[in-house]
């Protein structure tokens, strides 16, 4: 027979208010940090009295984290614990852990970003874009390192596949959305992208 496990107490009314907003803190940061991928804000409401601000508790976590090598990050609607980025030269000499897109080459990200700036795009789109094709490997290297996942049908003839970005496209590029891109003008002025 299972054992049931007993209901989450989440108002607390038992502990004092500084006490129960610690206590919440401390429920939001656990379900972060045992978390692989960004966990969105109604996952963390669950974990919180009806009257907590998971807005509030995570920025008096963030103050709290101040200092410390790690951070509270907003990424891919959902929240994420990640190194601080002026600690990646130690980890990387440490641990021997490469940039996760460390092995992507120039090309490689040319052909992510058109797909994130024209999603839901076709390889025959892709190469309109950059005047060759594009071979199916590279597209299957992207999907590998899911930065890139099959989109819907295209409407013309033969329903080619379309490639869209992934949630995990914006954790690696700490977007909280695609709404972060920056725009052409900006890439445009940093010589990044042609008029």
């Amino acid at each position: 027979m299972a054992k049931e496990t007993p209901a989450l107490d989440t108002e607390l009314e038992d502990l004092p208010p500084e006490l129960r907003w610690r206590k919440w803190m401390g429920r939001i940061e656990a379900v972060i940090f045992a978390s692989t991928s960004p966990v969105p804000r109604e996952d963390l409401a669950r974990v919180v009295g009806q009257g907590a601000s998971v807005d509030l508790l995570i920025e008096d976590i963030q103050s709290d984290l101040v200092g410390r090598p790690y951070e509270l990050v907003a990424v891919a609607d959902g929240w994420m614990i990640r190194t601080r980025p002026q600690f990646a030269d130690a980890i990387r000499a440490a641990a021997d852990v490469g940039d996760q897109l460390l092995d992507l080459n120039e090309f490689e990200v040319a052909v992510l970003a058109a797909i994130a700036y024209h999603q839901p795009l076709t390889r025959d789109g892709l190469k309109d874009i950059f005047g060759k094709d594009i071979s199916r490997d590279l597209i299957g290297r992207l999907r590998t390192q899911e930065l890139i996942a099959i989109g819907p049908r295209s409407p013309r003839a033969g329903a080619p596949y379309t490639y869209v970005t992934t949630p995990q496209f914006l954790v690696v590029f700490g977007m909280t959305s695609l709404r972060d891109l920056p725009d052409r003008e900006q890439l445009e002025d940093a010589g990044m992208a042609s008029g």
